[in-house]
């Protein structure tokens, strides 16, 4: 399976994983060469911690890699007066008599607690394409789903400063 991706994705993740590469790689070795060198390893907090980093830093490196080569580039196709990519969208929520604001991302740069919502999530399917004034009904799960209507819509471009999604 391909990952829907943005050139701007693409070229974050490759600014990350050139970063990582050439200068926190080199970084982290040496730290576990340095702490290496204080001795009895089973008691070594400083080596354990060092060999930790350096296991992470080329677990995150896989995984940019792999993204990178699998990705299918996207491009937002969205019409004007519709819910694209990266647009901002003002939600009306009748169930909790509230409003909501979101911006429909890809799913490497979402962030909820932010109001990135990834377009893979069930309520950005459910606001992709859609027009202020259309109501939406978002499927959580089989028990579960709920109403919204699109109040506005605020075009939007990624310009890379929603930062890329880590584990």
């Amino acid at each position: 399976m391909h990952d829907e991706l943005t050139a701007m994705d693409i070229r974050k993740m490759r600014q990350e994983l050139d970063e990582r590469k050439l200068r926190l790689m080199p970084e982290l070795i040496e730290e576990v060469k340095r702490t290496r060198a204080f001795g009895d390893l089973s008691e070594n907090f400083e080596y354990k911690a060092a060999k930790q980093a350096l296991n992470r830093n080329k677990g995150r490196i896989r995984y940019l890699e792999r993204m990178i080569s699998s990705a299918k580039v996207i491009e937002d196709r969205s019409g004007a007066d519709e819910v694209g990519l990266y647009d901002t969208v003002e939600l009306y929520l009748p169930e909790d008599r509230d409003t909501e604001v979101i911006q429909v991302v890809t799913t490497v740069r979402c962030d909820p607690l932010q109001g990135r919502i990834s377009k893979e999530s069930p309520l950005g399917k459910a606001v992709l394409g859609r027009h202020v004034g259309d109501h939406i009904t978002v499927v959580v799960s089989d028990s579960y789903q709920y109403t919204a209507e699109v109040r506005s819509i605020t075009k939007g471009v990624d310009d890379g400063s929603a930062p890329i999604l880590q584990y």
